[in-house]
């Protein structure tokens, strides 16, 4: 197709990109659509079509150049970046209001089951290693491949980031050519492992409240709190920049994305070892959320218009899966191996559902409190713009908001132990 595009109407570079981009989002909110006895994709659907796309056209979409300077993987990639930025900021400041009220009631079951849910991925990850350690005969690689598989299975960058860094120092030595190989294994078993990464939690947030018939009026009024921020413009009329809030989005986005980039040491070479961050991600998040949990800075309003708010959470979710989507689905047609396919699912379902049963019954969270959880637990953004779908309820974000920051260290510490230990 691509190549028909190419010779007969003479498409190339950005614009071939940008029409690819255009059919992956047409043809992905159509599969989204499809509902199978209550469940669909949605939004995920986008995600599923580019894999399919970066699959099948892997090398006409390799050889897309969008300049002299760049090439399809680095368009994906800040297009990648752009859509989750756009949607952590436009979650954070829905969440901002409630987001404290929410945590106080639950913050030590949240930061609980953060760090249970990564410890249980961790110690799948462990499982993994003793199922395949017999078949490998590169224990360096193996391992290296298994830390990856569990940063993909649990869509987390910071711990794919960190598991790179650190088996390179572990497994390499200073030997080039065997830091090439270590960090070819770290990003090929990610690759492999974040496709069900995403697509298992997606459908799990679905198929759970059906599986327990959950009454969803009864469960939204569970996790809805007290608006702290009503009548908070009563009392006083608030300056605003623009009537949509868009300064606002942008401040927080550009505050966001600086705080993301603090970087902390830990490890004794400073800032040529293992740094901690909080990611874009976590940048954006907690800044938004502080934006929208206090409302203004003085006499200036931090309000966004909620439907603009809305808008900015789609399209960035659907940018995000379009990103990640169609090089994922290159590398993974690359490096697939059944068997590191059935290691992803393993680490993304254990964790999940010894996550969703210990919250169930022991720490006793109402159901959407719950599953909100379980996405900041899995740091997964695309399972929470479908949970968001699914209950209705932007409320959930701020049980997403809550457990992200704990899972989002977790990970990383765990992903350097099991290199370290292994």
């Amino acid at each position: 197709m691509l190549d028909l595009l190419q010779n007969i109407f003479n498409i190339k570079g950005v614009v071939l990109f940008l029409l690819l981009v255009a059919i992956v989002i047409c043809v992905g909110y159509l599969l989204g659509r499809i509902t199978i006895k209550g469940v669909c994709l949605g939004t995920a659907g986008v995600f599923i079509v580019a894999l399919i796309v970066g699959a099948i056209f892997k090398d006409q979409i390799t050889g897309i150049r969008i300049s002299e300077a760049g090439d399809y993987a680095t368009a994906f990639k800040t297009m990648e970046n752009l859509g989750l930025i756009f949607f952590i900021t436009a979650v954070g400041l829905i969440a901002g209001p409630n987001f404290f009220t929410n945590f106080k009631k639950y913050f030590k079951s949240y930061i609980l089951l953060g760090i249970i849910i990564i410890a249980v991925g961790g110690l799948s990850c462990v499982l993994c290693y003793f199922i395949g350690a017999g078949s490998e005969s590169d224990h360096g690689y193996f391992v290296s491949m298994l830390v990856g598989i569990l940063s993909g299975a649990l869509t987390s960058t910071p711990a794919f980031s960190a598991s790179k860094a650190t088996a390179v120092d572990m497994f390499a030595q200073g030997d080039a050519a065997r830091a090439g190989q270590i960090e070819d294994a770290v990003t090929a078993g990610h690759g492999i492992a974040y496709i069900f990464g995403v697509v298992g939690v997606v459908l799990f947030v679905q198929l759970v409240p059906m599986i327990l018939k959950a009454n969803m009026d009864e469960e939204r009024k569970k996790i809805a709190v007290i608006k702290s921020d009503e009548g908070r413009n009563i009392k006083r009329k608030l300056f605003e920049i623009d009537p949509y809030g868009l300064f606002v989005f942008g401040l927080a986005t550009a505050i966001g994305v600086i705080v993301g980039a603090i970087r902390i040491p830990l490890s004794a070479k400073g800032y040529d070892g293992i740094c901690f961050s909080l990611t874009t991600t976590g940048g954006a998040l907690l800044v938004s959320l502080i934006f929208g949990h206090f409302g203004h800075i003085g006499p200036v309003s931090l309000k966004v218009n909620k439907k603009v708010l809305e808008v900015f959470r789609e399209i960035g979710l659907m940018l995000f899966l379009v990103g990640a989507g169609v090089p994922g689905g290159v590398e993974f047609i690359n490096n697939f191996k059944p068997m590191y396919f059935v290691y992803g699912v393993i680490m993304t379902l254990i964790p999940m559902i010894v996550g969703f049963i210990f919250a169930k019954f022991v720490i006793k969270l109402p159901l959407f409190n719950n599953l909100g959880s379980i996405t900041g637990g899995m740091t997964s953004t695309p399972a929470l713009g479908t949970l968001i779908s699914t209950t209705k309820s932007d409320d959930v974000a701020s049980a997403y908001a809550a457990t992200y920051p704990i899972a989002l260290v977790a990970v990383v510490i765990v992903s350097q132990l099991i290199v370290l230990l292994l």
